[in-house]
């Protein structure tokens, strides 16, 4: 999806926390034309955490007939994209000629390598009747030497993600291993995402890894007596047996993996290279992009 904002991190509030959490950031709304996300990543004082440069929650929205997701054509260097839904549906295409729709579960990997161009609108079953959506949108930053990498497309449905049972908490490993299974999710980086569903009441000691962020999309966990309510992103510090305890029934995101290098991230494009950016930017003001069959009349312009 289109960062449609010029900024260059999200305006969030950040506090500091105990002393197994770094910083708890609280999102600040961006609006999308036509609906909302809860933007996380990246903030001033944090760019990424492990290869994870960008964390939106989108929604939960509600559509009437008529209206909906309808995202034009913009394009991507140097990352891959990660979408993943709780409710609703998007149909995806992009300039390798992809075109699915993304539904509850299932992983959409993006890899836009030297370039890509993709559009996220709705199959007209869904867009003309009452609808909504709700999931999550994030970036993954590209290990320098595979930035300038071919662009491909990877869809993992549901059926294939691994899930299993920790101390009676419904747990899906998306991307990574923990808890002893392995996602067949492609990886670049040492990388973790995993999702957990909490009964107020249950704990759940957490996997670790080199760099975490955990977020609650709904529910409320507390996490060494420090209190941690919906839409908050904890970023943790590295540390073995950390444990969270419901307080609320509660759904919670795991993200992180091992630390990357700087990277520039402007509009659309993330880079370890300003140079690689500006040469984007150019590239796209000048019609350079592959078009996206099937949509290839609209797009968003480069903001100025």
């Amino acid at each position: 999806m289109s960062n449609n904002t010029t900024e260059k991190e999200s305006d969030c509030l950040i506090s500091r926390g105990c002393e197994v959490i770094d910083l708890i950031i609280e999102p600040r709304a961006k609006d999308l034309g036509g609906f909302s996300v809860r933007r996380c990543l990246p903030v001033r004082e944090r760019k990424a955490i492990g290869p994870w440069v960008f964390f939106d929650e989108m929604g939960l929205a509600h559509f009437p007939a008529g209206e909906g997701v309808n995202v034009r054509p913009h394009p991507h260097i140097n990352l891959a994209t990660v979408t993943y839904l709780f409710t609703g549906e998007i149909l995806h295409r992009d300039s390798l000629g992809s075109e699915q729709a993304i539904r509850p579960g299932d992983i959409n990997l993006m890899v836009a390598g030297k370039g890509i161009v993709h559009s996220e609108r709705e199959r007209p079953e869904v867009h003309n009747v009452p609808h909504s959506l709700h999931g999550l949108q994030l970036w993954l930053a590209l290990p320098e030497a595979d930035e300038e990498t071919n662009p491909a497309f990877y869809h993992y449905p549901s059926a294939t993600i691994p899930a299993l049972e920790i101390a009676d908490v419904p747990v899906r490993v998306l991307i990574g291993s923990a808890y002893g299974i392995t996602s067949p999710v492609k990886c670049f980086f040492d990388t973790l995402y995993l999702e957990a569903d909490l009964k107020t009441g249950q704990q759940l000691i957490l996997p670790n890894a080199a760099e975490r962020g955990l977020y609650v999309l709904s529910g409320e966990i507390t996490l060494q007596d420090t209190k941690i309510t919906a839409h908050q992103l904890v970023v943790l510090h590295a540390a073995e047996g950390v444990c969270i305890t419901a307080t609320r029934a509660a759904r919670i995101a795991l993200i992180g993996g091992e630390h990357i290098g700087k990277r520039y991230v402007e509009w659309n494009f993330v880079s370890s290279s300003k140079d690689r950016i500006e040469q984007a930017k150019a590239d796209w003001q000048a019609g350079r992009f592959a078009k996206v069959p099937g949509d290839e009349t609209e797009f968003i312009p480069l903001p100025s």
